[in-house]
């Protein structure tokens, strides 16, 4: 069982910057998948970024690539989004996932952490 906790979230201006992080508890994340996904108001949960913990190979959605980073602390079992030049359609609450399978794609999960809102201002 892991356990997931999404921190950093918050009200940023457009063009602004936030990081998000997700310490994980319960066991080491070797051999996992990290996710990030979000949902807006009103629209389905969408894939937003992963990363295979052992070899820190990462995927995005095209609708934040080159503005999203996803990396990993091992020492910390902690996972991050950085999220730099963001838009008012980033708004959404952010979820952190974990995937013991290593599925390909990185699509599905087995542990979600409760999510952190982040809210971009025009």
């Amino acid at each position: 069982q892991v356990q997931l906790v999404e921190s950093g979230g918050g009200l940023v201006q457009a063009g602004g910057s936030l990081r998000l992080s997700c310490a994980a508890s319960g066991r080491t994340l070797s051999g996992y998948t990290m996710g990030w996904f979000r949902q807006a108001p009103g629209k389905e949960r969408e894939f937003v970024a992963a990363i295979r913990w052992n070899t820190r190979s990462t995927f995005y959605a095209d609708s934040i690539k080159g503005r999203f980073t996803i990396s990993r602390d091992n020492a910390k079992n902690t996972v991050y989004l950085q999220m730099n030049s963001l838009k008012p359609e980033d708004t959404a609450v952010y979820y952190c996932a974990a995937d013991r399978l290593m599925r390909n794609p990185p699509l599905r999960y087995d542990y979600w952490g409760q999510g952190t809102q982040v809210t971009v201002s025009a």
